[in-house]
């Protein structure tokens, strides 16, 4: 079940766990993404606090919100590149999309396979996405003070795996939040600290989030009729004498 907007919202701009939270996580983003000149970004799910460095350098950038969930104008104060969309549907042509970003998106989803089949068509040849999941194994799946308390964590084997089965290919991972999901003062003073040391000790089991870059596999079109030729062919008329011309 997809979480409501408004209380994503509320966390990521409204409270300070959720702007450190939202620092954390677009640190990596940028870490993998550094720019996106001239490139068309999307994202689904709840994104778009991700999708802000790119606003200036990109050629389109795109807020996609599941129905379930509700959408919100963002960003403040500028043109509205947000709308709302159903999770198996998107308005975006085939192939539209180089770089996509997914939170909040896959471990709330009723039909995962189907969302990943539509990013995978959505997304051009050599498109890149990133996949931001609960980490199974980390603190902020645990609470539900977060919205990463809510729907399906996932370890990096289970991630990886299920991108590999609808044809994408794991490129790249690292992790993010690495301080306890707390209100208390000195974890969110301390939250970079955290980060920094986290990312040294380890990328997928200390963190909260775990993230995957992947890269969309193009197969070789198959052509009608036989893949290869026959090597020995059936000959019905072998072993038969061939009729011989009489000289005239």
């Amino acid at each position: 079940m997809h979480l409501d907007v408004l209380d994503l919202k509320n966390f990521y701009y409204r409270s300070a766990l959720g702007r450190v939270a939202q620092k954390a996580v677009r640190d990596q983003v940028l870490q993998l993404w550094p720019e996106a000149q001239g490139q068309t970004v999307a994202g689904f799910g709840f994104a778009v606090p991700l999708l802000r460095p790119y606003l200036e350098d990109a050629r389109r950038v795109i807020g996609l919100m599941p129905g379930p969930q509700g959408v919100m104008s963002w960003p403040a104060g500028m043109k509205n590149v947000a709308l709302l969309c159903d999770e198996m549907h998107w308005p975006l042509e085939t192939g539209s999309v180089d770089k996509l970003v997914l939170m909040h998106g896959l471990e709330t989803s009723e039909t995962p396979a189907a969302l990943l089949e539509e990013c995978w068509r959505v997304l051009g040849p050599g498109g890149r996405m990133i996949v931001i999941v609960p980490n199974r194994a980390g603190l902020w799946a645990r609470r539900d003070i977060t919205p990463f308390g809510f729907g399906r964590p996932y370890s990096l084997g289970q991630l990886e795996a299920q991108l590999k089965s609808h044809s994408f290919e794991p490129e790249r991972h690292v992790a993010a939040l690495f301080a306890p999901p707390s209100n208390r003062r000195f974890w969110l003073k301390t939250g970079p600290v955290w980060e920094s040391a986290g990312r040294k000790i380890s990328s997928a089991l200390a963190g909260g989030v775990v993230m995957v870059e992947a890269s969309k596999q193009m197969f070789q079109p198959r052509r009608p009729g036989l893949p290869a030729a026959v090597r020995k062919p059936l000959r019905l008329l072998d072993g038969i004498a061939q009729p011989g011309v009489e000289p005239i």
